[in-house]
């Protein structure tokens, strides 16, 4: 039987209750030894759902603990990369919350000390096991749609007033829409068409008394395809979360996959039926050309699982697989991003140089 590996947990804010926590809780070969955080009711919130792991005041706490095997960061995004960086100094196998560093230099950085110290460092984009995503992702594979030569995709919220005491409404450098919902929405877009030819992007705030850019239309250019990936504070009505088109048919899908809500709620995936499975109203349409003639139905989502992300993480650590996340893969989504605000200060299209 494997040795079974001790976690410790930096950070018990919004990402460390609702996405780490709960699967580092519920994955085999995983225990949940520690948590960091000094807040007085998310200490609360820990010591109720997790009695077996002792809370800490201080990131130190964890790194320095040499009971400790892997160390996980959910931080805000300015400190990941220290931490990341002390984490793996002291030979600690490191998962960093999404987006993985501020720029392209410090994601090098953390890569070859990785590389020269043999600790697996993952990257949690988690939207890759979303079911909308997955859905989209069969489609394409299918070739049902064509020639495709239009991906939209958003991601979405309504929040006209700027929420009090959170470091995510305060200027500072990984602060803002792009770094937040972009690295998601761009990792599943290098996912589906590689990498871009080109990009252009426009970064917006269009909530008054903000100081973040909570809006943006980052638009990658391929041969043949434009994908245009967007997202704003200030969308109450629903729009698609994916439209796709190509020259055989196009296929449109409403609302988000059901596991943050889920989490939200404080249930547990190995204790929740139908776990990951979306509601027959979220159902996306596909409109297809068959035997010339038109053919529209209902697809059935694929089932969503954010576990799969530590199960693979256990696996990597242990040799028997390799990362399905590659950091030098989320390294150029922060490229793309390094790249946008460029595009958005310059207001042309930037080539993208690929290695």
């Amino acid at each position: 039987m494997e040795n079974t590996l001790q976690v410790g947990l930096i950070g018990y804010g919004m990402a460390g209750q609702v996405f780490h926590a709960p699967f580092i809780f519920c994955t085999n070969g995983l225990h949940l030894h520690k948590i960091a955080t000094q807040n007085p009711a998310n200490i609360q919130i820990a010591q109720t759902r997790y009695p077996k792991a002792q809370i800490v005041a201080e990131a130190v706490d964890i790194i320095s603990d040499p009971m400790i095997d892997l160390v996980v960061i959910a931080t805000p995004n300015s400190t990941h990369y220290k931490l990341a960086k002390e984490a793996l100094l002291a030979g600690k196998h490191v998962v960093v919350d999404k987006p993985f560093t501020i720029t392209v230099s410090e994601a090098d950085e953390l890569i070859r000390l990785a590389h020269q110290r043999g600790l697996i460092l993952a990257i949690f984009q988690n939207r890759r096991y979303d079911s909308d995503f997955l859905t989209v992702k069969k489609i394409l594979e299918s070739g049902v749609l064509g020639r495709v030569v239009s991906f939209e995709s958003r991601f979405d919220r309504f929040r006209n007033e700027l929420r009090p005491n959170t470091w995510k409404e305060v200027a500072t450098p990984g602060s803002g829409a792009l770094y937040d919902l972009g690295s998601h929405l761009i990792d599943q877009a290098i996912v589906l068409f590689g990498l871009p030819d080109a990009i252009y992007a426009d970064l917006g705030t269009q909530r008054a008394n903000a100081s973040i850019v909570d809006y943006f239309n980052l638009n990658l250019y391929y041969e043949g395809l434009q994908v245009s990936l967007k997202a704003s504070m200030l969308v109450k009505v629903q729009l698609p979360r994916f439209a796709v088109l190509g020259d055989q048919g196009g296929f449109v899908k409403y609302g988000m996959d059901p596991q943050e809500n889920a989490l939200k709620q404080g249930l547990l995936p190995h204790l929740t039926k139908n776990w990951g499975i979306e509601n027959e109203e979220n159902l996306g349409t596909l409109s297809t050309l068959v035997e010339e003639k038109d053919h529209t139905r209902k697809i059935k989502s694929e089932m969503g699982n954010y576990g799969l992300f530590y199960e693979n993480v256990v696996q990597s650590i242990q040799a028997k697989n390799t990362l399905a996340i590659k950091p030098l893969d989320v390294l150029q989504q922060i490229k793309i991003i390094e790249l946008a605000y460029q595009s958005a200060a310059e207001k042309r299209v930037i080539p993208f140089e690929k290695a």
